[in-house]
């Protein structure tokens, strides 16, 4: 079989990308997903979380792709439609990139001009590591919808039974939570100091680590499973610790990282950082191959680092910037990029305070030489988690120095914290518990602007208002960008009311007198200043109360 587009992987980067060609115009009979899954490509954050509650539960078709960002669920049907083939149940074991051939497990040969690599990630299994016993019945790796459902079933079987899960990370707090609220009696272990190391600082994890006690959850840190034991049917019956302690199991979950699948392109392809090296467009080493998703190490132009991000959000964002740009790239026949006008306005604007240009901005996937361009992948880190009645979401890097603000008691009614961290004078990321979507987008936009501070005492005493406030800020500095040399408070609130914010004429007014004729740094310098002084009940933002907690699938 032939295809102009071959999309390898059926995760949520083929379902985001199928999207994106198709808004396109694809033809049909020019592209293919192969996948080695059984069904339509779907939200996969669903697995650890909804899939496995016994009440509200989710199942397919309710989550394919791509409501998990609010858009149309893609339904097998609407690849029909589309003219796009799914081909699946189909597990491709040799990729021949100098022939664009495809080979699957059965001996079927596929040929393609284009070849998007999505192929995702792997769990990591006690087995590589020859863990006795880590072959038992019972014991669950949660990457694929097939493995959910045997989760699920021994659920049902084990019914209020005794689970250990082992790793502190993303799969193991939220796996914990959910088979605590199935009625089991939980473990979590894991060998570092506190949960989610990777992300959390001490102090974020004492709450969760906290809080999850308090849900009944056992915490064992320190220590590591170093063998299962089985009864005559092969089942799991105790995990054996390290440290000498031995845990009754029913059910084991392990969550103790992924890897990218990248093994069928090992010698074909450049690599970095574990992963299949690209450009800003997604575009690899050879000629018309893309990489998306978990397996791409691409420029992280915020940082101007090499990267390789494992996140659903960058799977989808990724792979639908591949669609925009390898058109436009190929007939460029260069890497060379020269911004038009509206695009030296939005590159501006993005190094400055970014709100969302899409608003104000279209640009054609496929687009042509006639005054068109395509603008550099600039992604912002995203993580977030829901677990329990939890929610965080955490944007930009966590590195450098510190600060812990809100109420992070565990047993707080409307537990809402929040961390930032600084490097160099200015902060660079910024993580938040239980935010509305309005305080979310508020500390998205301060990861970033990376706006300077002065004091870390002031910021964890103004927390939250420290971000809230740079909405204002940003929306006067937007209005300048645009061409409004003197915008009025109505400009400004209109910005504001075009980007999901509330703000009332006084707070902007006190803002505008303070900012015009000033670079962004004394910008940011006093328009904070100003609003600090705003009376208690008024303020340049102020948050819908009636707001809910965002997240993904």
């Amino acid at each position: 079989m032939a295809f102009k587009y071959v999309i390898l992987g059926g995760g949520v980067a083929a379902g985001y990308a199928a999207r994106e060609f198709a808004n396109q115009g694809v033809k049909p009979g020019e592209l293919a997903i192969i996948s080695k899954e059984a069904v339509a490509p779907y939200e996969r954050p669903a697995l650890s979380k909804a899939y496995l509650f016994p009440e509200g539960t989710a199942r397919l078709p309710g989550f394919h792709v791509c409501v998990g960002s609010g858009g149309e669920r893609l339904l097998p049907e609407w690849y029909t439609e589309k003219g796009i083939s799914l081909i699946l149940s189909t597990e491709i074991v040799k990729a021949d990139l100098a022939s664009k051939t495809l080979i699957s497990a059965v001996g079927d040969t596929y040929k393609y001009q284009t070849l998007i690599i999505a192929t995702g990630s792997t769990v990591i299994r006690l087995t590589d590591f020859g863990v006795q016993g880590a072959d038992a019945k019972n014991i669950f790796y949660l990457r694929e919808i097939d493995e959910a459902d045997k989760l699920v079933e021994a659920i049902k079987a084990k019914k209020n039974g005794k689970a250990v899960v082992v790793g502190g990370g993303y799969i193991g707090l939220e796996l914990s939570a959910a088979l605590r609220i199935n009625n089991f009696d939980v473990s979590m272990v894991f060998p570092e100091p506190w949960c989610m190391p990777r992300l959390f600082t001490a102090g974020i994890a004492a709450f969760y680590e906290s809080y999850y006690a308090n849900k009944g959850v056992n915490i064992i840190k320190g220590t590591v499973a170093v063998g299962f034991g089985t009864n005559g049917n092969g089942e799991v019956t105790d995990v054996k610790l390290k440290d000498g302690r031995v845990l009754e199991a029913d059910i084991v979950v392990v969550g103790v990282g992924g890897k990218p699948l990248t093994t069928l392109f090992k010698g074909q392809i450049e690599e970095e950082k574990g992963g299949i090296k690209t450009d800003s467009f997604f575009k690899t080493s050879i000629p018309d191959v893309y990489a998306v998703g978990d397996v791409a190490t691409f420029p992280m132009k915020l940082y101007d680092e090499i990267r390789r991000v494992e996140h659903v959000d960058h799977a989808r964002k990724s792979a639908e910037q591949a669609v925009k740009v390898w058109d436009l790239i190929k007939r460029l026949n260069s890497n060379f990029y020269v911004p038009n006008s509206v695009m030296m306005l939005t590159e501006m604007f993005l190094k400055a305070f970014c709100i969302d240009l899409d608003t104000y901005f279209q640009f054609a996937i496929f687009a042509s030489e006639q005054g068109k361009s395509i603008s550099e992948y600039d992604y912002l880190p995203y993580f977030y988690s829901r677990a329990f009645d939890l929610s965080w979401q955490f944007y930009g890097d966590n590195v450098g120095e510190t600060v812990l603000f809100g109420d992070s008691k565990p047993t707080s009614p409307t537990h809402k914290f929040g961390s930032y961290w600084i490097k160099d004078g200015k902060v660079v990321g910024a993580f938040l518990e239980s935010g509305t979507p309005e305080e979310n987008k508020a500390i998205a936009k301060v990861a970033r602007v990376q706006p300077p501070v002065e004091s870390l005492d002031q910021l964890a005493t103004e927390g939250l208002t420290f971000a809230t406030e740079m909405k204002v800020i940003a929306a006067y500095l937007l209005a300048v960008l645009g061409g409004n040399a003197s915008p009025s408070a109505d400009d400004v609130k209109d910005i504001l009311c075009s980007v999901g914010a509330e703000a009332d004429n006084d707070g902007i007014e006190l803002l505008l007198t303070q900012v015009k004729g000033k670079d962004i740094t004394e910008l940011i310098a006093a328009g904070r200043e100003k609003l600090a002084s705003v009376p208690a009940g008024g303020g340049a933002v102020a948050v819908s109360a009636s707001a809910s907690s965002g997240g993904g699938v």
